[in-house]
């Protein structure tokens, strides 16, 4: 029986523990990946359109978060700038060559490209110019998404990437339903929780291996400000947005 209201909470909780028991083999391996980007200097680029913009926020300049992040975005793509805009945004292709022309991805760099269905066209062609780069990629989508979603490109995103994510949302996101209504997305809970569980992987590994991580802190705890006065002084050159 699908769950009510009153137990939707809990079945979204089991929905992320699944998703971390799938996951769990390729997340100790992005995270390794990740170490070896902080030992030798390099960056991790992120990206996604529509309202994964969303989760190229939360991997970027956040508390905690890893400092050696570079986002490779467009103001276009936020829905916040425009909703419809943004969907018609992400199926230009071409964006790529620009957005990656901004970003200069070095051999050796990771990047993350976060998109539930996988199938958009910038997408696409944002993680082919990253692989032909040198470019270790990582996708974080839905297999059900990309099973289900029309294909707008001549690949989906699973095919291009080293490694699949699977937050195994529902396709079309919206996971509870009454009388034929859906709501309550999930791909950008699930993809922040994968996430948050690849930075206490790549600080478990690190602290085993003695590797300082770059981890941002909050300004808003005392020497936070200090802290990451030194950090931007180290990325500001290499990660514009900053």
């Amino acid at each position: 029986m699908p769950p009510d209201a009153d137990t939707f909470g809990a079945a979204v909780c089991d929905h992320l523990a699944a998703a971390e028991e799938r996951n769990r083999d390729m997340l100790a391996t992005v995270a390794e990946r990740i170490l070896d980007v902080v030992r030798a200097d390099l960056r991790i680029h992120v990206a996604g359109t529509g309202h994964s913009s969303a989760l190229v926020l939360e991997a970027f300049y956040r508390a905690g978060g890893l400092a050696c992040v570079n986002p490779i975005t467009h103001p276009g793509l936020v829905p916040l700038n425009g909703g419809i805009a943004s969907t018609v945004l992400e199926r230009v292709a071409d964006l790529a060559d620009v957005l990656l022309a901004q970003a200069r991805p070095d051999p050796g760099d990771v990047a993350v490209i976060f998109s539930n269905s996988g199938a958009n066209p910038l997408p696409v062609a944002l993680a082919r110019g990253l692989r032909d780069a040198g470019v270790w990629l990582v996708a974080v989508s839905s297999r059900p998404a990309l099973e289900a979603a029309p294909a707008r490109a001549d690949a989906k995103l699973d095919e291009i990437a080293d490694a699949l994510l699977d937050t195994g949302v529902p396709a079309g996101d919206a996971a509870f339903e009454v009388d034929g209504a859906r709501t309550a997305p999930l791909s950008s809970v699930t993809s922040t929780f994968l996430w948050n569980l690849i930075l206490a992987r790549v600080a478990e590994l690190a602290r085993h291996d003695g590797v300082d991580v770059p981890l941002w802190t909050s300004a808003n705890v005392p020497g936070g400000d200090e802290r990451n006065a030194d950090l931007l002084a180290r990325y500001r050159p290499r990660i514009p947005l900053l």
